[in-house]
């Protein structure tokens, strides 16, 4: 496993709205010691939805911060209901956190790099942005957004980088063209990206297109977003006769596992692939929101992320591990 959590409680310590719709949230842990945290971190934060313990992953915003940890949620209309807890917290709030941690790497010895993101995919950018700025690294910073006044950290940024940071404001005729910013990099360039699933996807077209290795980009994705509506579906088990309805609010890892199916998991957010089940029948639609499968393994539809992927209508697995039979 990749992922040790070791958690630890926390105290909110202060909320400032960077946006109308992204809140910043500083959480200082107990016995916080200020070490440094690798590029791309995040943490996971314990909510509570519908008076039931869930857990929701967060990017760390910037650098190491003596105050302690630094996160952005943005209020998601179609949350599950993480976005709306936390925004219902005030300062002195205690909260149960792990330590950071990343599957984000980049290569030091590269000298050019270009940073896109989309939304509030800009919260982990930050952090990188600050590091290689600090190396003098040559870097260029793509912020798409609808409008200016959704780019949050955007006075920081502008301070950082100067004419490095390009903004894309949809409402100012901008739109991001990554063909384009791919077709105009150097050969060696490392890419990072964070944004919505649907971005990604063009990203990684558009990046291949470019005759790039698809080493040479790295990249981070929200788990909630997807290309159809967060909406309940229903799962069966193959052989079983079972059949659970997921709710919007909740994933198919966690339903199957209350329901003591164990579904093995590690990341949490559609990276590693550790929790993916194999698609025996599909009446209606898959929405592959991971960030583990090919373009190609996601047409198939033979296996699916149950920690973020979800669907429409209803979907037919077999996870291998029967329910305990008491």
């Amino acid at each position: 496993m990749r992922f040790i959590e070791t958690w630890t409680s926390a105290t909110l310590q202060a909320v400032r709205d960077l946006t109308p719709t992204i809140r910043e949230f500083l959480l200082r842990p107990d016995h916080f010691t200020g070490a440094p945290y690798p590029i791309g971190s995040h943490i996971d934060v314990g909510v509570t939805i519908d008076g039931q313990p869930q857990t929701r992953s967060y990017s760390m915003v910037g650098e190491v911060d003596p105050q302690g940890y630094r996160i952005a949620v943005r209020r998601a209309p179609d949350s599950r209901g993480g976005s709306r807890y936390m925004w219902s917290l005030a300062p002195g709030a205690r909260l149960n956190i792990t330590q950071p941690a990343s599957l984000v790497q980049l290569d030091w010895t590269r000298r050019q790099f270009c940073l896109i993101a989309g939304g509030v995919g800009i919260t982990p950018i930050v952090g990188a942005a600050q590091a290689l700025a600090r190396r003098d690294a040559r870097v260029v910073l793509h912020y798409a957004v609808r409008t200016r006044s959704d780019a949050a950290y955007l006075d920081m940024l502008e301070g950082l980088l100067g004419e490095r940071l390009i903004v894309h404001a949809g409402d100012e005729g901008r739109r991001l063209d990554l063909e384009r910013v791919f077709g105009g990099l150097p050969q060696d360039t490392m890419t990072l990206f964070c944004g919505p699933m649907r971005m990604l996807d063009a990203a990684r077209r558009a990046w291949e297109a470019s005759g790039r290795a698809m080493t040479d980009l790295r990249y981070e994705t929200f788990g909630s977003s997807g290309l159809l509506p967060t909406e309940a579906f229903r799962v069966r088990l193959r052989g079983e006769g079972t059949e659970f309805v997921i709710p919007h609010d909740r994933s198919m890892l966690e339903v199957l596992n209350d329901a003591g199916h164990e579904v093995m998991s590690d990341c949490r957010r559609g990276e590693c692939g550790v929790c993916a089940l194999d698609v025996v029948g599909v009446d209606g639609e898959i929405d592959h929101r991971d960030v583990f499968f090919s373009e190609h393994q996601k047409r198939e539809s033979r296996k699916i992320c149950a920690c973020v992927s979800r669907a429409r209508g209803t979907i037919t697995v077999d996870t291998l591990h029967r329910a305990d039979v008491l």
